[in-house]
């Protein structure tokens, strides 16, 4: 399997945060095709604020947010699409939540990437399918189980 990352980092400190060859590492548990491409951006609270207001109507802050690919008809891509993860916020969610940073950012990584792949969580049936994956995946790569 290889995937394509273009990892972003677009905040002023990169300290804290995972490294490209980790996150790859995360990805790997997840995508299943032989091939495929995706964006991971991490960014500041203005930028994640910015891209809600824009793209969903909301003004408030979100830990992540998911824009799928979709590729022109008759045309293959492996282009899965970009995650979009604001620092301050899983940095705070994982102190509320009493969970290890990097479990943390393991978590939205996976959730993220899931969306790219078609997995919500709007109806009942369909959040526990996706917790479910989730829950795999993370546990996969050594986390323990996110919804705890």
């Amino acid at each position: 399997m290889t995937i394509k990352l273009d990892l972003q980092l677009a905040v002023k400190n990169n300290n804290g945060l995972p490294s490209k060859r980790t996150i790859y590492l995360w990805l790997t548990a997840l995508i299943i095709e032989p091939y495929s491409e995706i964006t991971i951006r991490i960014v500041d609270s203005k930028e994640i604020q910015n891209l809600n207001y824009q793209y969903r109507g909301k003004k408030t802050l979100t830990n992540v947010l998911s824009f799928p690919f979709v590729a022109p008809l008759n045309i293959k891509s492996n282009l899965l699409g970009d995650v979009v993860i604001c620092r301050q916020v899983v940095e705070q969610e994982a102190i509320q939540q009493n969970k290890p940073l990097m479990a943390h950012w393991a978590h939205m990584i996976i959730h993220g990437s899931l969306h790219l792949l078609g997995y919500n969580h709007i109806k009942d049936n369909e959040a526990k399918k996706m917790e479910f994956l989730e829950t795999t995946i993370i546990k996969k790569i050594g986390f323990a189980d996110p919804y705890l």
